[in-house]
């Protein structure tokens, strides 16, 4: 727990200047969302890594609830002040919590984004567990997109033939005045991505590797 710890308590630091940088929601999510949702409707979405709540924004337009969950209180207060000058669609709920033990129901969730954080659990057992989770919350006919870093990124070319169960990286970010932060990542390799969704309590239904990132389209457990 305690380098879940170290994680969280790096996105305290930088939370609030981090999202400033995250102002619009990724084409790859509100393709997926816009996709799933044209011929059925959605009652109760999730954001996992919801940060400053700009991908909770696009689900809020397709269901009828929003949960945002983050481990860092500094990017949920982010997400509540968009929430509350953008006025979204669907009721916004923030809870301080920890991708890989999420204090949520059994199929409780029809719609779910997890992009971007899955990463950032420093194991690899962390990591699995975190996707298992996923897949105990999501109800079986549910949808999510989960997606990573990958050693395909162009940020990685000093990656080898040697990384195919991906590394682990810190990335830097700088505060304004110039103090350096250093982030944590696991980097995947793309069939370890795939191996660790199928492995999972999620059904894998589709993956591919775009612009440097693993995505993957996965339902419930059956």
């Amino acid at each position: 727990m305690s380098r879940r710890r170290d994680v969280r308590d790096t996105y305290e630091r930088i939370g609030r200047h981090f999202a400033t940088t995250r102002e619009y929601a990724w084409p790859e999510v509100e393709d997926f969302v816009a996709r799933v949702t044209a011929d059925r409707s959605f009652d109760r979405g999730l954001d996992l890594g919801c940060g400053n709540c700009r991908h909770a924004e696009v689900l809020a337009d397709h269901v009828e609830h929003v949960v945002g969950l983050d481990a860092s209180r500094a990017l949920l207060d982010t997400g509540r002040d968009r929430a509350a000058e953008r006025d979204f669609e669907a009721p916004l709920a923030l809870i301080q919590g920890d991708a890989a033990n999420l204090p949520l129901r059994d199929d409780s969730v029809d719609l779910a984004v997890y992009v971007a954080t899955l990463h950032h659990l420093p194991t690899e057992a962390d990591r699995r567990h975190s996707l298992d989770e996923l897949g105990r919350v999501l109800t079986p006919d549910g949808r999510a997109l989960v997606s990573a870093w990958s050693t395909a990124h162009d940020r990685f070319d000093d990656a080898t033939e040697a990384d195919q169960t991906g590394f682990d990286r810190t990335v830097e970010w700088t505060l304004p005045g110039g103090e350096p932060v250093d982030r944590f990542y696991h980097i995947y390799a793309p069939d370890e991505f795939e191996r660790d969704l199928e492995a999972s309590a999620l059904e894998l239904l589709e993956w591919e590797v775009s612009s440097g990132n693993c995505y993957a389209t996965v339902a419930g457990s059956q």
